[in-house]
């Protein structure tokens, strides 16, 4: 369907993109994409709105993150205790040590408020379309992303703050 493969041109790297920065891994993202482009494929015809199709694969996208979230949770629940899964090494280059440091913060974040921060600044949508997009009021997103930028802002000033014994002058 030329519709479909049109939609995937123009906007699958940046919802790999967007998966990415949820999942932390790149193979997951490139799944979790594809799966919504193939579920819109095969519903196409039911759909009522052709109209807000990109809208329809951003919620598939979001919905397809969490269900692999909950499949790792479940997975790490079964496996013997290790250290935390590494990005993949694109993103870990991406731009040296800040870029690191801020991925790592984001991703300590509870689940809602790095939903919120990468749909607003990343994908850089409205906090109507936010709303809209995970079912919460816009007041709810708009206090969401504010605690998470609070969090991140002392999450990342308490990383940079060198170790020092009290009586080490600054």
């Amino acid at each position: 369907m030329e519709a479909v493969d049109d939609l995937y041109r123009a906007h699958a790297p940046g919802l790999a993109r967007f998966a990415l920065v949820l999942l932390g891994d790149k193979v997951a993202a490139e799944d979790v994409v594809q799966e919504a482009f193939l579920n819109l494929y095969r519903r196409w015809d039911s759909l009522a709105d052709h109209g807000n199709m990109v809208g329809y694969l951003r919620t598939a996208v979001l919905n397809g993150c969490r269900s692999a979230q909950r499949a790792q949770a479940r997975a790490r629940l079964l496996r013997l205790p290790h250290d935390q899964p590494a990005w993949s090494a694109e993103s870990a280059v991406i731009d040296g040590e800040d870029r690191r440091a801020l991925a790592a913060a984001v991703a300590r974040l509870p689940r809602r408020q790095r939903e919120v921060l990468v749909l607003k600044y990343y994908l850089e949508l409205s906090e109507q379309e936010i709303a809209s997009l995970l079912r919460i009021s816009r007041g709810t997103v708009s206090s969401t992303g504010a605690r998470a930028l609070a969090k991140l802002s002392r999450q990342l000033r308490d990383e940079e703050l060198p170790a020092r014994k009290p009586w080490e002058a600054q």
